[in-house]
C-alpha cells in the first residue's frame, strides 16, 4: 500500500486574532484522517512554497498546537502578499517541482478572495499537468468583505467578528475619555480598517446599541464632502457639546498618498497622511461649534492582532472552519472552500459546508445598503442583529506565564530541500506589458 500524500497550509494576506486557530483545526483533523500523511506549513505563504521552507507541523509538539488558540497574527508561520498571477509561469513550475518532490497531495490556503482564486488556479494547474492535487480554501478575512452579498456563500469570516469585538470595546473606552474631556476636546475622530468595506467601522455601533452616544459612523459605502461631515458634526456639538466620529480608512477625502501592496490593495497605514487626520485638519480649520479642537485616534495593525479582544465564537468558528478544510481535502473535495452558514431561528448557531472556489474567488460582497441608515453616517439594526450574536459574551482567558501571554513557538522542524535555491519569478521580472 502507498504511503499517503501529504499536506502543505499556508495563510496570505493580513492575518486576524483566529488565523491560527484555523490552522489549528486543520492539524489536529488531519493528524485522525488515515489519507494525510505529514502537515506542512509554507513559511510565508506561497513564497514558502516556492522557496521549499516547509515546516513539518505534524511532529511539533501537541502542547505547541494546542497554544495556536491563544496565538494571534502569523508568527508561527508566516503569511504574505506574494500573488501568482496568470503570466508567472516559472513560479506554477515550481510549484509544480516542490510538490511532487515533497509528495504533496493537498494543498490548503487560508485567506480571502485573492486566496481562493490562488487556491483555485493551483488545483486546476495541477490537474492539467498530471499532478493528483487536491486544492482546498480556509475563509479569513477580518474585512468581512469574502463571499457575496446574500449571505449565501458564506454568512461571516473567521477574524471578521473579533476585529468587530475590539473596535466595540475602544468606542465604549473613547466615549469614557471623550465624556470627560470634552470640555477641551469636543470631537474624537477614530480611523477603522475597510478600504471598500463598511462592516469594520459599523461595528462602532455595536458599543452603543441603543444610540445613546454621540456617534457618528462614516462607512466608505456612504460618502460625503468634508464640508457636510464638518455640518453633521457641528450639529451634533449644538445637540450634546461633544462628537465621536468613526471614519472607514477608505473614506474618499481626496489624495492621502496611497501606497499599494502586491495585490493592487491600498496600504492606508502606509500612505502619507490618514484619512481622520485630514478629517481632524479639516474640522479644525473650519472651526467647531463648541471650544476646544478635534483630536484623531488611528488604530493600525492592532485591529488584527488584539488576543484579549478575541471573540470566543470567532475562535470556535474558526478552528471548526480549518477542520472542515481538513475533511473535505480528505473526501477529495478539490476547487471548494470551508464555510460557515447561519442557521434560521432566534437562537444563534451555524453549521459547515463547503462553496465552490471559483464563485468564491469571483464574487464581491458589499455591505448592504439597507443597513446604512438615511443621514449616511450610521447603521441600522439589522446590523446590530447581524453582528451582535458573533461577539460571544465574556472575554477570552489567555495562558500566562511570569505576566506575559504564552504563545505557539513552534521548533524550526524543516523539510529538507530537496531542489535548487530559487527565485519567486515577481522579485526579479516584471510582469509583461
Amino acid at each position: 500500500m502507498s504511503a499517503p500524500k501529504n499536506m502543505i497550509v499556508a495563510q496570505s494576506g493580513g492575518p486576524s486574532p483566529v488565523i491560527n486557530n484555523t490552522l489549528r483545526g486543520i492539524i489536529e483533523m488531519a493528524s485522525d484522517l488515515d489519507n494525510i500523511g505529514t502537515v506542512y506549513g509554507a513559511h510565508h505563504g506561497i513564497e514558502g512554497v516556492l522557496k521549499e521552507e516547509l515546516i513539518n507541523l505534524s511532529d511539533q509538539p501537541a502542547d505547541e498546537i494546542s497554544l495556536l488558540r491563544y496565538t494571534p497574527a502569523a508568527g508561527s508561520i508566516g503569511t504574505c502578499r506574494y500573488k501568482l498571477k496568470d503570466w508567472q509561469n516559472e513560479d506554477f513550475d515550481r510549484v509544480i517541482e516542490v510538490f511532487k518532490a515533497h509528495n504533496i497531495g493537498y494543498f490548503i490556503y487560508i485567506g480571502g478572495n485573492d486566496s481562493m482564486d490562488t487556491a483555485n488556479k493551483m488545483a486546476l494547474m495541477a490537474q492539467e499537468r498530471g499532478l493528483d492535487l487536491i486544492g482546498i480554501g480556509g475563509p479569513k478575512t477580518i474585512d468581512n468583505d469574502v463571499g457575496d452579498s446574500e449571505f449565501k456563500l458564506i454568512d461571516h469570516t473567521p477574524g471578521y467578528a473579533s476585529t468587530a469585538k475590539y473596535w466595540m470595546h475602544m468606542v465604549q473606552y473613547a466615549n469614557e475619555e471623550n465624556q470627560g474631556s470634552s470640555p477641551a476636546d469636543p470631537v474624537l475622530v477614530m480611523q477603522a480598517m475597510g478600504r471598500k468595506i463598511g462592516y469594520i467601522p459599523a461595528a462602532a455601533r455595536l458599543a452603543d446599541p441603543h444610540r445613546e452616544m454621540p456617534l457618528q459612523i462614516y462607512l466608505a459605502e456612504s460618502p460625503c464632502s468634508l464640508e457636510e461631515l464638518h455640518q453633521n458634526v457641528n450639529e451634533q456639538l449644538k445637540k450634546d457639546g461633544r462628537c465621536m466620529v468613526v471614519i472607514s480608512e477608505g473614506f474618499n477625502v481626496g489624495d492621502i498618498g496611497e501606497v499599494k501592496d502586491s495585490f493592487g490593495h491600498t496600504s492606508f497605514s502606509s500612505s502619507q497622511i490618514t484619512v481622520a487626520q485630514t478629517v481632524t485638519n479639516y474640522l479644525n480649520q473650519n472651526g467647531l461649534a463648541a471650544k476646544g479642537a478635534a483630536r484623531c485616534n488611528v488604530s493600525g495593525t492592532d485591529q488584527r492582532h488584539a488576543m484579549a479582544y478575541a471573540s470566543s465564537v470567532d475562535l470556535d468558528e474558526a478552528y471548526h472552519a480549518g477542520q472542515t478544510a481538513a475533511l473535505l481535502a480528505s473526501k477529495r473535495e478539490s476547487g471548494f472552500m470551508s464555510t460557515i452558514l447561519r442557521n434560521d431561528g432566534p437562537v444563534y448557531s451555524v453549521r459547515y459546508d463547503k462553496a465552490p472556489l471559483a464563485e468564491v474567488a469571483n464574487s464581491e460582497r458589499t455591505f448592504p445598503k439597507e443597513w446604512i441608515t438615511a443621514n449616511g453616517y450610521d447603521v441600522t439594526d439589522d446590523f446590530i442583529r447581524y453582528a451582535k450574536p458573533l461577539l460571544g459574551e465574556g472575554m477570552v482567558s489567555l495562558p500566562m506565564i511570569d505576566g506575559r501571554q504564552r504563545m505557539t513557538r513552534l521548533q524550526p522542524m524543516f523539510a529538507d530541500q530537496k531542489l535548487a535555491a530559487y527565485v519567486p519569478q515577481a522579485d526579479r521580472q516584471k510582469a509583461p506589458k
